[in-house]
């Protein structure tokens, strides 16, 4: 089981970089003695397995202690012993190392940096502690010794530092755009959030119980925002003040006095007198939500970037400002989310595979193997299985045809194997589990008594059933019955259900019966395709098993740090279920022990609600705590999750191509496949030869009416020839070069008129007047464009038939629509037709006919060709989400059906059930998201696989008591097992989309660049590279200084002094501030102007101007002049633009700071990438249109007020007009709250409600989902695929272009050695 030294000593040296000395033994600095006693028992220690199980049982411990550590109680005694405990073992390792390896072996290998460094914390730590200052930094530091103690993490890890300089360059890329959008926020909104309405001096004197300014409820974390401009709310938008649900109408008692005696029963609207707005206050969210200074506007911009509340900063911001400020928030997520963060995730998708190979050595002494470990785990097993095997087999041995029982029992088994293994049986199998899952699927909360009798018969019977064929399978196959792991899984759950059985029924087991719904993996075999992505998920799920355990210490380690920075000192609100607040956030997210503070991390990292988590520590810590979030967010979601799309890439790239072969398919199916196949081919022999014969004509069967209409197939209608005239006029119309561009222009104004539709518009208005017309009209020239198409085509029979076309039916369908839809208004009155106006949805799908035009685009054909070749797979990896979806559902059913209620009323903390809740005149109120049946669980469980409102759907999970009962926070805590493995589970299946998507993308580009492959050479570089050498020696040495690194360094300097003085605005400054800061933008200019005049005689004009980062130059000077003209200027209020524009442009000289080689590579990849995705965003463009109008026909009427709360919808945010509808469907893409736009879109209705329409309850989970799957699932992945593809080509036309340049230079013999010199960098 053990190594020998002398073998582990020749593993050691294929590590280190300097080799062993020739007799095997390390020299050690300490004692030049190789006979030493003490070195000799360190180098034999060192290399046995002792050192990696201490350690990591050291490691383990101390972890232990430091997870159990409770920050409201001031006791630091156990952690303080782990880590004196830890500092004395980790040091004596270190001096057994160093006399066993030599100080210089010691110190080749990178890893033992790392171990002197903890070290060293961990001793300031305690010489600190001495002196009685707690920092607690050993506590940190001290469990990443794992990092290195694990051989299987430690290669991960290398891996990850292994791609630093390009991941570094695109981190890089990330801070800097943030940092460019940060200063745009700062100029144009610094202290517009700080907006209120205030009383009146004179009203606050005389009523001292009014608070100065208004507030809606007391400590709000959303106040209403004032505009001082032209912003979307001004104080006298401001609702009426309230008593109870009485609306207060009367006026001051100053004003009025004798209002309050003729009506008793009103109250004075106090809100109406606060009509005064100015600048003062606290901004939103804690203070944690502003513009205000380079530091808040840079969190504020992050968290826009996460996707993860940006929505409401936008609101804010309009709210302030002006309705146009959304224009820079949609900039910002598609450049920064969309891009560059999906840039992050295809660098290190890119670059694993690489990495991967680069084996980081082999195993270092110290170490544990959990690989090795687990292997030998495997081989005990094995070895344990193999002996039983030959005591099973030696049994049946003795049985042979000799003895009387084995002449009985063999034949019997012969038999019993083929029947098992035999089609029939499987079919029998499969179709018992699918009745079997119809049972559990059809369970739901208030089922009647008798249905849960037939239920719980049907469990018996699918359970005699199942152990009958374990048992007929154990009694076939013998011990072969445990080679396959879907017998043993069999095996598995009827034994889980032969104890649910003997156990209570009403128990915590019979959520078990759940998992019989993995049996439905079985129909796998039938289907091959399906069966190749679920090996590419069993492979990803082995890869990442590291990764998973690399992200659980991860959260370990960012709950350490969190408890001992935030442990106790969160305000949060207390979970209250009497009343309706959305204003509050959980108490639940904090760090005030392990298991919250691990569940708090891994909600961050999830990216769902971690803007409230955020702006609890802020307000209770110090504005500081966003480095605390940022750097996991950065190290956990953007790199450590990350890895996962490239395992998943990888996995999707190297599966095998012959897919019939694969491993772990039923020796059974491959068995009887040939003579399936040729009973089949039998069979359709048989059905031709009938077929024939049925269909050999006869003479008389050829004459008459058939033979006149195949003579006609090639006339339009039977009616018009070939050669008629009237044919012949219809053709050369719609063959007309300009016949197809009038339709697209009337479509496009069709478009327009689409959008200006809304429920809402008056019948007898002129607005609903004009647009019924028009809409008769373009259905009218709709209506002749077919009849033209089909009279110069022909209709069906034919090649090129109208019909023929996929387009043309479309076209013929929305047609017909519009016909039915006029000829029903027109039958009836409006009234009695307003019902089916749903058909005039149906006209919106016009919209589609401008995607002709994707056929004259390459770039547009590719995404198309790449969507519809991605229908296939992707539809497979929706059949097993839905598997998945399937399986947690009812998982929920039976976990949490009747436990989602609670009681609704003022004072809910005496009631336990619902009887003491309808005795007390309370309202029993169902969850919006519940388990009550499947299609509800499975909108929840869709619901927490986008990401967005999983926590909440966990707090009630973890608060559900049982059917009819009470909530009680954190009842049961065991709960959280079913919602982490959903989310886990969750990333993997979310990744799958991305392999998907890149493959199919890269298939169909190199496709593409086979049949269209360019025979342009590139253009040659030498005269561009050569042409200083006609300059004379003044312009010659202009020309070495411009192209020297010195004068590049210079300029960049310049560049980041400027950055530093933009960042150092903020609201309030002083005077003197803003005159130093003016002065140095000043002299920075002057200084970028006398680049650009040197750069101008070195290069001349038009090679100058050749390139576009030379342009991007003049245009920023030339802003900058402007800006310092304009500031000069007085009156400059009268200018009708915003002066701070000006400013704000002078940002985008922090660009030249990118100009090095290697970000230069990730330019060229977004540069590409915003080519491509323009291209794609016009596929966004049409579908965004085509469910905007749709959303307003659906949800135009849906309104929020106060007696009902809207948890997503928003006044700039629903569907009453086109606008607003493309804006809400944008905050839907991201994932921002679309449950809770999901929530009120599914209003419950009552029977006497008139203005409520019943259909949305399953008309917006329909839309909204088949919306979620289109845009988050695919088409953002060919974002991704468009990014990996770009990213690929750029990096391989750099180094083409670096090498065709040195090979130019190399060949000169008059070039300056210093140019070669810069070149060969």
């Amino acid at each position: 089981m053990t190594e020998t030294n002398d073998q582990l000593m020749t593993q050691y040296d294929a590590t280190v970089i300097t080799p062993l000395p020739e007799n095997g033994e390390p020299r050690s600095s300490l004692d030049d003695s190789n006979d030493s006693a003490f070195q000799r028992f360190c180098t034999k220690f060192l290399f046995s397995h002792w050192p990696g199980y201490l350690a990591f049982l050291v490691i383990a411990v101390g972890c232990l202690v430091h997870g159990i550590y409770f920050p409201c109680i001031d006791d630091y005694l156990m952690q303080k012993i782990a880590s004196r405990v830890m500092l004395g073992y980790f040091t004596g390792e270190l001096i057994i190392r160093v006399k066993a390896l030599g100080i210089q072996e010691y110190l080749t290998y990178n890893w033992h940096y790392f171990d002197i460094f903890v070290i060293c914390i961990e001793v300031v730590d305690l010489i600190l502690e001495l002196c009685d200052i707690h920092l607690s930094l050993s506590y940190s530091f001290s469990p990443m010794r794992l990092l290195c103690r694990i051989e299987e993490m430690r290669k991960l890890v290398t891996m990850l530092l292994g791609l630093l300089p390009m991941l570094g360059n695109v981190i890089l890329l990330y801070v800097l755009v943030i940092y460019i959008f940060a200063i745009v926020g700062v100029q144009l909104w610094a202290g517009d959030l700080l907006n209120r309405c205030f009383l009146p001096d004179e009203m606050l004197a005389m009523y001292s119980n009014l608070t100065p300014s208004y507030h809606s409820v007391p400590g709000e974390r959303a106040p209403f925002i004032c505009s001082l401009d032209d912003g979307m709310r001004y104080c006298k938008d401001i609702p009426p003040y309230r008593e109870g649900n009485l609306t207060c109408t009367l006026p001051a008692p100053h004003l009025d006095p004798l209002a309050s005696t003729r009506n008793g029963s009103e109250c004075v609207n106090w809100n109406a007198y606060y009509n005064i707005c100015r600048s003062s206050g606290e901004n939103p969210n804690l203070n944690s939500i502003n513009f205000d200074n380079i530091g808040y506007s840079w969190i504020a911009v992050f968290q826009s970037v996460t996707l993860e509340g940006w929505s409401d900063i936008m609101y804010y911001v309009m709210d302030a400002k002006s309705w146009w400020s959304f224009v820079y928030f949609i900039v910002l997520t598609i450049l920064a989310s969309y891009v560059i963060m999906n840039t992050c995730a295809v660098v290190i998708a890119s670059h694993y595979s690489d990495a991967m190979k680069h084996d980081p050595g082999r195993k270092f002494p110290g170490t544990v193997s959990f690989r090795e470990v687990w292997d030998r785990i495997k081989t005990k097993a094995s070895n344990l299985f193999s002996k039983v095997s030959i005591l099973w087999g030696s049994k049946h041995h003795h049985l042979d045809e000799s003895s009387p029982v084995g002449r009985c029992w063999l034949p019997i088994r012969r038999k019993l194997e083929t029947v098992v293994t035999g089609n029939f049986f499987n079919r029998f199998i499969t179709v018992a589990i699918l009745l079997n899952i119809l049972t559990m699927a059809i369970e739901h909360h208030n089922q009647p008594e008798l249905m849960t009798m037939a239920l719980q018969m049907s469990n018996y019977v699918f359970t005699a059933v199942f152990a009958v064929e374990m048992v007929l399978k154990l009694m076939a196959l013998g011990s072969d019955y445990f080679t396959d792991w879907s017998n043993n899984f069999d095996c598995l759950i009827v034994i889980i259900s032969l104890w649910e059985l003997q156990a209570d029924t009403d128990s915590r087991l019979s959520v078990l019966r759940a998992f019989r719904a993995l049996r439905f993996g079985r129909l796998v075999h039938f289907l091959p395709y399906l069966y190749r992505q679920l090996m590419v998920l069993k492979r990803t799920i082995e890869e990442a098993a590291m990764l998973c355990w690399l992200l659980f210490f991860i959260v370990f380690l960012f709950s350490v740090v969190g408890m001992h920075i935030f442990g106790c000192v969160i305000k949060g609100d207390a979970g209250d279920y009497g009343s309706r607040n959305f204003d509050k956030i959980d108490s639940r997210k904090n760090f005030d022990n392990l298991l919250w503070a691990m569940v708090t991390v891994f909600q961050v990292l999830t990216l769902e609600d971690w803007n409230f988590v955020l702006y609890n520590c802020m307000a209770s810590v110090s504005p500081w705590s966003a480095i605390f979030f940022v750097g996991m967010i950065i190290v956990g979601k953007n790199v450590i999750l990350n890895i996962l799309v490239g395992i998943v890439v990888e996995n999707f790239q190297n599966q095998p191509e012959d897919h019939a072969t694969l491993s772990g398919i039923p020796s059974t199916v491959t068995r009887h496949s040939n003579g399936d196949t040729a009973e089949s081919t039998s069979v359709q022999v048989q059905q031709l030869q009938v077929e024939e014969a049925r269909a050999v004509p006869t003479d008389q069967q050829a004459v008459g009416w058939k033979h006149w209409f195949k003579e006609h197939e090639d006339w339009s209608f039977y009616m018009f020839s070939p050669q008629n005239r009237w044919r012949l006029f219809c053709d050369k119309v719609v063959s007309h070069r300009y016949f197809n561009s009038g339709i697209q222009f009337i479509i496009m104004l069709n478009c327009i008129t689409i959008a200006f539709e809304r429920p809402t518009i008056p019948p007898e208005s002129d607005e609903r007047y004009y647009l019924d017309k028009a809409n008769d009209v373009f259905s009218a020239i709709f209506l002749v464009e077919m009849l033209l198409k089909m009279m110069a085509q022909g209709l069906i029979i034919g090649e090129t038939t109208y019909c023929r076309s996929a387009w043309n039916n479309l076209d013929a369908f929305l047609v017909v629509m519009s016909i039915i839809d006029f000829a029903i208004l027109m039958g009836t009155e409006e009234e009695g037709s307003r019902p089916l106006a749903i058909l005039k949805i149906l006209r919106l799908l016009r919209t589609l006919r401008p995607l002709r035009m994707i056929e004259r685009s390459p770039q547009l054909r590719l995404a198309v060709v790449a969507l519809l070749a991605s229908v296939k797979p992707m539809g497979n990896i929706i059949l097993i989400c839905g598997i998945f979806f399937f399986f947690y559902g009812i998982l929920g059913v039976q976990l949490f059906k009747g436990k989602f209620f609670y009681c609704h009323g003022s004072n809910v903390s005496m009631i336990v059930n619902k009887t003491d809740c309808l005795s007390s005149n309370y309202e029993w109120l169902l969850k919006e998201y519940n388990f009550d049946n499947l299609i509800s669980a499975l909108i929840s469980v869709f619901v927490m696989y986008s990401k967005d409102g999983w926590v909440e759907l966990m707090y009630d999970g973890l608060d559900a008591v049982g059917v009819d009962q009470q909530p009680i926070p954190n009842h049961n805590l065991w709960m959280l097992l079913y919602f982490i493995s959903f989310i886990l589970m969750s990333f993997i299946l979310l990744d799958m989309f991305i392999g998907v998507m890149v493959e199919t993308f890269h298939k169909c580009q190199r496709e593409q660049r086979i049949a269209h492959k360019s025979k342009a050479r590139p253009p040659s570089v030498c005269e561009d590279e050569t042409f200083f050498l006609q300059y004379s020696t003044t312009r010659r040495r202009i020309h070495s200084l411009c192209t020297s690194p010195a004068l590049e360094y210079s300029i960049t300097t310049c560049i980041f002094i400027s950055m530093i003085v933009m960042g150092a605005e903020h609201f309030q400054q002083a005077t003197y501030v803003t005159d130093l800061l003016d002065w140095v933008f000043y002299t920075l200019t002057l200084l970028l102007v006398l680049e650009i005049i040197l750069k101008f005689i070195a290069f001349g004009v038009v090679r100058y101007l050749k390139d576009g980062w030379n342009i991007l130059d003049i245009f920023i000077v030339l802003v900058s002049i402007v800006s310092i003209i304009v500031a000069q200027v007085k009156h400059t209020e009268t200018f009708p633009i915003n002066m701070g524009i000006f400013r704000v442009v002078r940002v985008l000289r922090l660009a030249q700071v990118l100009k090095t080689t290697k970000i230069k590579v990730l330019l060229k990849t977004i540069i590409r990438t915003l080519s491509q995705v323009g291209n794609i965003s016009i596929l966004f463009m049409f579908f965004f249109f085509i469910y905007a109008a749709l959303g307003v026909e659906l949800f135009g009427t849906l309104a929020c007020s106060l007696d009902f709360p809207c948890l997503g919808l928003h006044r700039l945010s629903d569907f009453n007009n086109f606008m607003l509808a493309l804006l809400t469907l944008y905050k839907v893409s991201t994932g921002d709250n679309w449950s809770g736009i999901l929530k009120d879109t599914m209003p419950d209705c009552k029977i006497d409600d008139e203005t409520c329409d019943p259909y949305l309850i399953w008309a917006s989970p329909i839309f909204f989902t088949s919306f979620v799957i289109t845009v988050q699932f695919v088409l953002v992945n060919l974002v991704v695929a468009v990014i990996m593809q770009a990213l690929d080509d750029s990096r391989k036309e750099g180094d083409g272009e670096t090498q065709m340049k040195m090979s130019v230079l190399l060949n000169e013999p008059s070039i300056p050695n210093h140019l070669l010199q810069e070149h060969s960098k």
